[in-house]
């Protein structure tokens, strides 16, 4: 079975949220789709190892964003290749509030929904919602698509995303992190996952260990 056939089915690159209490929770899913226009109803899947799995779940609520061309691809790292267990993802993110969900305003726009049903899979939770809100920000740059952030921006889906696929993405090496006596010298930041690497140069053939990345997607820190 040739997997890489699914690179050819349409996707869009979407920032997920709900809240966990009082705080804001999301993560980066690209299966959404609408599923009916009176009332409109949205399908989306997000895996049961994202911690905002369990978020919509107890909230009944979900909103998504959706990533342009030219959203910073910093949010798909954070969004992505972080979790919400450990990881504030919201603190260096500009978003506002709307129907009571957090939505990203670097994006095209956004839609809010409330969950009106559940169907479980193996791996992943398909939470269906009624749309509630939604709102353009008038973003003239096209949507981002899953073949745009790959074949552009030269992303890796993180593993828990439904298109993931581990044949076309392999497994990320081992950064070559200086020893213990090295000078530490400069320090260069990966802007799609936010990896950090610390040393007197960073190698021309570098790989990002979280995404995947080369050295043309680090930014150095002064």
């Amino acid at each position: 079975m040739n997997t890489m056939i699914f690179r050819d089915m349409s996707y869009g690159v979407y920032v997920t949220t709900s809240m966990d209490g009082n705080r804001p929770v999301g993560c980066i899913t690209n299966s959404i789709m609408q599923i009916t226009s009176d009332p409109a109803t949205i399908a989306v899947s997000v895996n049961h190892d994202n911690y905002t799995n369990s978020c919509i779940d107890k909230t009944g609520k979900f909103a998504f964003s959706i990533l342009s061309e030219k959203s910073d691809p910093a949010i798909i790292g954070t969004f992505g290749f972080h979790s919400c267990r450990d990881t504030d993802k919201f603190s260096n993110v500009d978003y506002e509030m709307a129907a009571g969900l957090p939505v990203i305003k670097d994006s095209c726009g956004y839609v809010v929904c409330r969950v009106i049903d559940t169907m479980e899979t193996q791996t992943h939770t398909v939470f269906l919602g009624e749309v509630v809100e939604a709102e353009s920000y008038g973003n003239d740059s096209a949507a981002m698509t899953y073949a745009y952030y790959h074949k552009v921006i030269r992303g890796k889906a993180p593993k828990n995303a439904p298109t993931y696929l581990p044949e076309a993405d392999g497994a990320a090496e081992e950064s070559p992190r200086p020893s213990g006596d090295a000078k530490k010298t400069g320090k260069w930041i990966c802007q799609v996952c936010g990896y950090v690497y610390e040393g007197e140069e960073l190698p021309a053939d570098f790989k990002c260990p979280i995404c995947g990345q080369g050295a043309d997607k680090f930014k150095k820190v002064e």
